[in-house]
């Protein structure tokens, strides 16, 4: 990959990094001169469309997102380099290591450390919530810490367009599988907790130094999550804080009811052991976390004085009572739980409906099934989804097969169809102004490059789809570019020797134009023969150039006054000379023009259109004392005298 440019536009420098799914790159922009990471999907999932699709719709949901804690995305597309397919994603450049890679050089976070890097993590979760976006791989590899010690989250969205085949890899997934959720394990629906769990498996490992479950394989690690709970924190390590260790066991609650209802929440909390010391509480700790208890002994009491002064006396009819009670005790309570238990059974119900599986159906026939079953139906949200047509349920809550009491409420969320968008008009705009365009439109752009003489360069010559077309989101957005006319080179002639006639015909016939032709006294060449040309015989130039030459009116006059020696005045006569140039800019070419000011008066006596980065030979004529400024793109670069001044 190094040295590929992709897009035309992303230059690869060298390889920073890699993981299950795509390797990383650092690339220069040309556009912008500007670095970037660019993200390259591994070859075994190029060929899974249905991931692709997905692939491509995320990442460019995800570039919605602007926040100082999450990586910015600044393009997706794909290059066909032979019969290969290349996928990759353009991002910022972030100059820093993984968490992942800061733990393992610590061994274990401080407290103030792991509240820091947690409290900017819930951030750009409640950012990405807000914005309907569900990360669903928040781990330690995920997360950069740049230099100056700022979070920067990557790869939001993507890890929804994992397909089962990612999941089969257990080289790819290990690294993920210790972070997964109970729900994300079970291949259940995954909503905004289940990224607030991963967050709290980070934070474990952050204060402990290591994950809560291990395993000899991914589907081992998975199910501990299903079915274990994790060792607290402080019987690891005591020192931790317990409201920090509080709200780490909320956090990976198997139950997603039972974890916190937001990043919100969450962060609302980590403040608060920030800015307290370590004894606060936290309002919504439930108490099943509250550490345990001690109650003081109340043997010694002396409320009344009798337990003293009788106690010898009262010994024997003590023992008798103790007795009585505890045999008139476990009668009672053996009547009472056989009681209850006949009760139980005199009035248990038998109407636990079974829930049945909803997914797929639409909202009508699902609501008209649990009718006949007692049952009710609500749709507690509608999202966009690209699997399941408008008006299909997508999940529901509780899952099929769960027994429910008659007249219980279902709840389902439904498929709002596949999101659309509306293509912009990009036609004669410049090729910087497009980025923005398709960003704002959540399109994705794919340009290719043609001449064209009457479409100036850079400018958009057609794209497809055409202009306001409805188009799924993240589509692709073909877009051809002008280069400008198309360069033909063809051979200068020797026009020496030649007369003028004969040098226009030769100008002609190898698609030049004949320039300004002048005429001075030459000894060598006798009159009406070509004596000089403005660009030397044999380099090949642009057609349609235009070449001045000199014709010979004969042999120069005698003067009438010899004039002493070294009192020559040859300021009148102008004079070639050759200088070789190398455009540079941002953009494939550029407009080289050079004014020539003499006697008083400006003339342009070049202007070309050039490529960057190509030596260019430029043939110019003066007199002495006059003076060339030279203009890129109309900026004036530079002025020159003439050489022979």
């Amino acid at each position: 990959m190094l040295g590929t440019i992709l897009g035309n536009r992303y230059e690869i420098i060298e390889k920073i990094g890699g993981g299950g799914m795509a390797l990383v790159y650092k690339a220069r922009c040309r556009l912008l001169n500007r670095y970037v990471a660019v993200k390259v999907l591994r070859d075994e999932y190029i060929n899974d469309e249905e991931f692709i699709k997905k692939f491509r719709r995320e990442s460019q949901a995800a570039a919605s997102l602007s926040h100082p804690n999450i990586v910015n995305i600044y393009d997706v597309g794909v290059e066909k380099i032979g019969d290969h397919d290349i996928h990759y994603i353009v991002m910022e450049y972030i100059k820093g290591k993984t968490l992942k890679e800061v733990i393992k050089e610590k061994g274990k976070l401080t407290v103030n450390e792991t509240l820091d890097y947690s409290i900017q993590i819930a951030e750009a979760l409640a950012h990405a919530h807000k914005n309907h976006i569900v990360h669903r791989d928040i781990k330690p590899h995920n997360i950069m810490i740049t230099e100056e010690g700022r979070v920067k989250v990557t790869d939001f969205g993507i890890a929804r367009a994992a397909s089962a085949s990612t999941i089969s890899n257990t080289s790819n997934v290990i690294g993920s599988v210790h972070y997964f959720s109970p729900e994300q394990a079970r291949g259940r629906y995954t909503d905004e907790k289940s990224d607030i769990y991963s967050l709290g498996i980070v934070m474990y490992e952050m204060i402990t130094g290591r994950v809560p479950f291990e395993g000899d394989s991914p589907i081992s690690v998975a199910l501990k999550h299903i079915q274990e709970e994790i060792i607290p924190p402080r019987e690891i390590d005591s020192s931790i804080p317990v409201p920090l260790e509080n709200i780490i066991l909320k956090c990976v609650r198997k139950s997603q009811i039972e974890r916190y209802s937001s990043a919100s929440e969450l962060l609302n909390d980590l403040y608060k052991i920030r800015n307290a010391n370590d004894d606060v509480i936290l309002d919504n700790i439930s108490s099943v976390d509250e550490p345990t208890q001690i109650i003081p002994p109340v043997e010694n009491r002396n409320d009344t004085g009798m337990r003293k002064s009788n106690k010898k006396k009262n010994t024997d009819s003590g023992l008798k009572v103790v007795f009585l009670a505890i045999l008139l005790a476990f009668i009672v309570v053996s009547s009472l739980a056989l009681g209850f238990m006949k009760f139980r059974e005199l009035f248990a119900t038998t109407d636990e409906i079974r829930v049945p599986n909803l997914v797929g159906m639409d909202v009508e026939q699902a609501e008209e099934e649990l009718k006949e079953l007692g049952l009710n139906l609500e749709v507690s949200k509608e999202i966009y989804n690209n699997e399941y047509e408008k008006g299909l349920i997508i999940d529901q809550k509780p899952d099929a097969r769960t027994e429910v009491k008659k007249g219980y409420t279902v709840e389902v969320v439904v498929s709002k169809g596949k999101e659309m968008t509306t293509v912009p008009n990009l036609i004669n705009k410049d090729i910087t102004e497009i980025e923005g365009l398709l960003r704002d439109a959540n399109l994705v752009e794919k340009v290719t490059y043609e001449n064209s003489d009457t479409v100036p360069a850079n400018k958009i010559i057609d794209q497809d789809p055409e202009p306001f077309t409805e188009v799924e989101v993240g589509s692709v957005v073909r877009i051809v570019v002008s280069k400008g006319p198309e360069v033909v080179l063809v051979p200068m002639p020797n026009l020496v020797g030649l007369t003028e006639e004969q040098a226009r015909n030769a100008l002609i016939a190898n698609n030049l134009i004949p320039g300004e032709i002048t005429r001075e006294p030459n000894e060598e060449y006798e009159e009406g023969k070509v004596f000089w040309q403005s660009i030397v015989a044999g380099f090949e130039i642009e057609a349609n150039t235009a070449v001045d030459f000199m014709v010979s009116a004969g042999p120069p006059e005698v003067p009438e006054e010899p004039q002493e020696p070294g009192n020559e005045d040859n300021s009148d006569d102008e004079i070639p000379f050759i200088i070789n140039i190398t455009p540079k800019g941002e953009n494939d070419t550029v407009r080289i023009r050079i004014e020539r000011v003499q006697d008083g008066r400006k003339e342009t006596v070049y202007n070309e259109v050039h490529e960057v980065n190509k030596e260019v030979q430029i043939y110019l004529s003066g007199k002495k004392d006059s003076t060339f400024e030279f203009y890129q793109d109309d900026k004036l670069i530079e002025v020159i005298e003439h050489p022979e001044r």
